[in-house]
């Protein structure tokens, strides 16, 4: 018996260890990869409410695709502050809106799942506008309360921004609790999409820790529970 319960002991041991590295170095990476925001407006309803809370992964501008739902800063929009909404075209792209209710990237109408029900992308009328190269379109979800591109079309830059300006890509919405963010499947056949972050991968690390952690570290308990129930052999008299 004390074979099996010194095996058991080890077992534990090395469970509890691998535990905590996984559940510290999901943490660790997900500060790493991540970054939380508050988004202070409705204008991405209902993909994001006012004052939902994200995690944006910390990309480089060159990796934004069609699509994507980023946070960025440009002093011509909103002083000292970041700004979420989401890119619709890119350098070289022509967007307009609309047609038969859908907004149009080079010449390709665009599903849009992601906006209001009931609400058609035409409550914002963008005439043809061709994007520089490097840099991005941009809107929000909810077209009618949204200051995005359409706000600054007589810009020097015609609404568009930079993508040296974008800092991260929203993945998820985390509380309220929504989840990951839907994929923009619209976009597909204009070219690639973004390829989801690491959040499903670091939040089942997380997990797996924690568990390894409560598992091994009730081994302990658990064993001495069982072994004080289990009954004592009688002992054998002599005859």
């Amino acid at each position: 018996m004390s074979g099996e319960s010194g095996i058991g002991q080890r077992l534990s041991g090395l469970a509890v260890a691998l535990g905590l590295v996984l559940f510290l170095g999901g943490f660790v990476w997900g500060a790493v990869v991540y970054r939380p925001y508050t988004v202070p407006t409705s204008s991405m309803t209902p993909t994001i409410g006012a004052g939902d809370r994200v995690l944006a992964q910390r990309v480089d501008g060159g990796d934004i695709r069609r699509g994507d739902v980023v946070v960025f800063r440009d002093e011509n929009w909103v002083a000292n502050a970041d700004v979420v909404k989401r890119v619709v075209a890119v350098g070289g792209d022509t967007v307009s809106c609309c047609t038969d209710g859908k907004l149009t990237v080079n010449g390709k109408r665009i599903d849009e799942p992601y906006l209001p029900e009931g609400s058609p992308a035409e409550t914002r009328r963008i005439p043809a506008v061709t994007v520089p190269e490097g840099r991005l379109f941009l809107l929000g979800d909810e077209r009618q309360g949204s200051l995005d591109s359409t706000a600054h079309l007589t810009d020097a830059a015609g609404g568009t921004v930079a993508r040296s300006a974008v800092s991260a890509r929203v993945d998820a919405v985390v509380w309220p609790v929504k989840g990951m963010l839907g994929r923009p499947t619209g976009f597909e056949t204009l070219g690639p999409l973004s390829r989801p972050g690491p959040l499903g991968t670091i939040e089942l690390m997380i997990v797996a820790g924690a568990v390894l952690v409560l598992g091994g570290g009730a081994y302990g308990p658990v064993a001495k529970r069982l072994g004080r129930s289990r009954p004592r052999p009688e002992p054998v008299g002599v005859r």
